[in-house]
């Protein structure tokens, strides 16, 4: 007598261990690139509207600037601006925080003068030490009270 053969009966489940395996694989690479994705600096921009004064009775702020032909100066507590070289801008703007590490770190950049060369400035302001780095503005002529 011939035997015949039983077929298996067929499972309709889907494997889902390959599926999760390669989830956790998938989460533990982004959530290490995540953080190298985002650059940038960290700036606090003043609002127009509300402008807020800078303290009088703390120390005077570190004052850098662009022009609108790209050089870059430093402003004495004084008032009186002073030419920086670009290729020193690093090593004079790290003594210059470091010889005053409570002050504030401003920025001011001409209008005309490209975003690049602000951002620029800011990034070497931080590689000096600086750890908030602030710009500063003129308020709207249309949103000055009358």
């Amino acid at each position: 007598m011939p035997r015949q053969r039983r077929r298996a009966a067929l499972v309709a489940e889907i494997n889902v261990v390959p599926y999760i395996d390669v989830m956790l694989v998938l989460l533990i690479i982004f959530m290490i690139t995540a953080p190298l994705l985002t650059q940038g600096v960290e700036v606090e921009l003043p609002q127009t509207s509300q402008a807020k004064q800078l303290d009088q009775a703390a120390e005077p702020p570190l004052i850098f600037s662009v022009d609108e032909t790209g050089r870059y100066h430093w402003q004495r507590p004084g008032g009186k601006s002073e030419l920086v070289a670009a290729d020193t801008l690093l090593t004079q703007a790290s003594l210059l925080i470091q010889q005053h590490p409570q002050a504030q770190v401003l920025v001011q950049g001409d209008q005309a003068v490209s975003y690049a060369r602000v951002m620029r400035l800011m990034v070497t302001l931080q590689q000096a030490g600086a750890q908030r780095v602030g710009l500063v503005t003129e308020p709207e002529q249309s949103l000055l009270p009358q």
